[in-house]
């Protein structure tokens, strides 16, 4: 087990209500327009600093965001090892603003999500970002998935999810004229919006404020400080020292988002290395422009419960292309986003640190048919027409990819719920790692950050 691991069982205060969804369902500057029109990254002005945030993804940004505004009169930094901001998951997701349909009635997760959602469509209509309200149906195309189909919507039910209802196939087509079901929940309540524009929302509202970001800053080393060589107070105000190859930043404590690397980051102050992130790479395709009319909204396959992988689904972009997608294949590099990428570290702790030769074994056909999906488009294509059927190989080209960070533990079980964990020794009462914000940590972002804030108050006594 992980020292200090804690599995956080309450939901953020300042989440509380629920969205009344009296905005409209689609807002924001029109669309052609550069986004954001700022600057949003800066060299600090001093290298001291009451609280470091590490990572620069829309989980660590939200976090900067909601203790600056709780606490103005500290001084808080943000580190990314990027020279942008919310590069990789954050910038690399399909932009669902998900309803909170799939999670466990009570978890954290379903909370999270519910209340995140209503955070992040308030937040984008205050500050005028584009988003769309376009629903979703999650459709069942073969008999055995009713069941599991009616046990999903009465899960979204005890979760609070707005305007729910089972549809039949007449009304599935009147929603998706090109789609095909036998039965399908209608989740009015599910949006799209670009996630990365939010993000560096957050990073301009926590500028604003007193906020420092520093980009090009990749942490190498997380130590309490033998002595002040100034021999000033600055070396007992500030006992945390944090490096680079090249510099060093003070402070008094630290939160760790790190995302892909948290795993590596919370090893620096002395955690243990489980669990271990394991990347998933989800690869999508694309519709051509002149097909894009064959999908209105968001649709999706009945999820198989075992795996925290959601299938292959149509998804409209705020750009107005239609994304399908994403697989979920093993990826040998952590930020790996083509099919050849390579890294020989993040290979080796994969097989020697993780669990993933349990996992692999437990679920081998189910992996080699995403492996063949992956390399052959028609057989995602046949997938896909199961839905669609007016759906071609000729309709579809490769689009990007994303990867996902998967803790896993070293019995090959997937970790679904929040990691917290403060390491060992004299550092273990100034740090606070994120070790998993596991899916859909972009929708919950809000909530989250509210979640993270109280618990660094908590346990660094603000």
């Amino acid at each position: 087990m992980v020292p200090a691991l804690r599995y956080l069982g309450g939901a953020c205060g300042r989440a509380s209500g629920v969205f009344s969804g009296r905005l409209p369902a689609a807002c924001g500057p029109a669309s052609g327009r550069s986004w954001p029109p700022w600057q949003v990254v800066s060299r600090a002005s001093t290298s001291s600093f009451d609280i470091v945030i590490i990572g620069g993804g829309i989980v660590g940004l939200a976090s900067a965001r909601a203790l600056i505004l709780r606490h103005p009169a500290l001084s808080i930094g943000v580190l990314e090892k990027e020279k942008d901001l919310a590069t990789h998951q954050t910038g690399h997701n399909s932009g669902v603003i998900h309803s909170g349909i799939y999670y466990k009635p009570g978890s954290l997760k379903a909370k999270l999500c519910v209340q995140g959602a209503a955070l992040m469509y308030e937040y984008c209509y205050q500050k005028g970002i584009s988003y769309k309200q376009c629903g979703k149906l999650i459709v069942a195309v073969e008999q055995e998935e009713i069941p599991r189909l009616q046990a999903l919507y009465d899960r979204g039910l005890q979760n609070g999810v707005q305007g729910l209802r089972l549809i039949q196939p007449e009304d599935i087509r009147k929603k998706e004229p090109y789609c095909r079901g036998l039965m399908a929940i209608d989740c009015p309540y599910t949006g799209i919006v670009d996630y990365r524009q939010v993000a560096l929302s957050f990073a301009k509202d926590f500028q604003e404020v007193g906020g420092s970001v520093l980009t090009s800053f990749e942490v190498k080393k997380i130590e309490m400080a033998k002595e002040s060589p100034s021999r000033s107070e600055d070396g007992l105000k500030y006992p945390i020292v944090i490096r680079n190859e090249k510099e060093e930043v003070r402070c008094q404590y630290v939160l760790t988002c790190a995302g892909l690397f948290s795993d590596r980051i919370s090893e620096l102050s002395g955690c243990s290395p489980d669990p271990q992130i394991v990347p998933f790479r989800g690869d999508y395709l694309l519709l051509k422009p002149e097909k894009c009319y064959l999908v209105k909204g968001n649709i999706y396959p009945v999820p198989d419960s075992r795996f925290p992988f959601l299938g292959v689904h149509f998804t409209p972009r705020m750009d107005g292309s239609i994304w399908l997608g994403p697989n979920a294949i093993l990826a040998f590099k952590r930020e790996g986003y083509r099919p050849f990428d390579f890294n020989a570290r993040d290979v080796m702790d994969i097989i020697v640190k993780s669990g993933l030769n349990k996992l692999a074994f437990q679920n081998f056909f189910y992996g080699v048919n995403e492996m063949y999906k992956a390399c052959f488009l028609s057989a995602t294509v046949k997938h896909l027409q199961k839905f669609i059927p007016e759906i071609t190989v000729s309709d579809i080209f490769r689009g990007p990819s994303g990867v996902r960070a998967q803790a896993l533990n070293r019995d090959g079980n997937l970790i679904d719920d929040f990691i917290f964990d403060g390491g060992v020794g004299d550092i273990a009462d100034r740090i606070l790692h994120v070790r998993n914000a596991p899916s859909p940590a972009a929708t919950s972002s809000l909530a989250i950050s509210g979640m993270i804030a109280d618990e660094v108050q908590q346990r660094f006594k603000l």
